[in-house]
C-alpha cells in the first residue's frame, strides 16, 4: 500500500459520521445505539382507523396501538360512531392474525357497558368475526375492513 493509499483511507475512517435513532448526529458509535431516556408516546404508538359491518350497521373505530410489537398491543382509541352509548374507550386489545378490541361505554344512554370484538384476519385486509356486549363476545357476527 502507498502512503498516498494509507493517508487516504485514515482521512476516510475519521470522517466517518454517527446518527441517532432521530437522525441527529452524535460524535460516536455507542452514542448512536445507546437507548434514549426521553421516548415520546408518539414513538410507541400510532393510530388505524376502522369500520366494523355488520348488515345495516357500521360502527367507525380509530384504535391506537404499539406498531413495535407483533401481535400489535392496542394502547387506547374509541369506537366512534354507529354504537349506542358512543362514544366508547378502547381499553386493550391486540391486531395481528387475529383481533381483540376491547372498549367501555363513556357516552350516555341505557346501553351496554362493554364490548369485545374478535375476528381472524382475512385478505383483502379484514376481519370476519363476532362481538358481544357485557362479557360475552360471539352474540353477533361482523366484518371489519381497515378504512384507507
Amino acid at each position: 500500500m502507498t502512503t498516498q493509499a494509507r493517508k487516504q483511507k485514515g482521512q476516510a475512517q475519521g470522517e466517518h459520521r454517527f446518527h441517532n435513532p432521530q437522525g441527529a448526529e452524535v460524535k460516536t458509535r455507542d452514542e448512536a445505539f445507546a437507548s434514549t431516556q426521553e421516548v415520546s408516546a408518539e414513538a410507541v404508538a400510532t393510530t388505524s382507523k376502522l369500520e366494523l359491518h355488520n348488515g345495516a350497521i357500521t360502527f367507525g373505530i380509530e384504535v391506537k396501538f404499539n406498531p413495535n410489537t407483533y401481535p400489535h398491543v392496542v394502547v387506547g382509541g374509541q369506537i366512534t360512531s354507529g354504537i349506542c352509548g358512543a362514544p366508547w374507550d378502547i381499553t386493550g386489545g391486540f391486531i395481528g392474525d387475529t383481533i381483540r378490541l376491547d372498549a367501555k361505554r363513556t357516552g350516555q344512554g341505557s346501553c351496554a357497558n362493554t364490548i369485545t370484538i374478535v375476528g381472524e384476519f382475512q385478505n383483502p385486509p379484514a376481519y370476519r368475526g363476532t362481538y358481544g356486549f357485557n362479557g360475552a363476545t360471539s352474540s353477533f357476527k361482523h366484518t371489519t375492513l381497515y378504512k384507507c
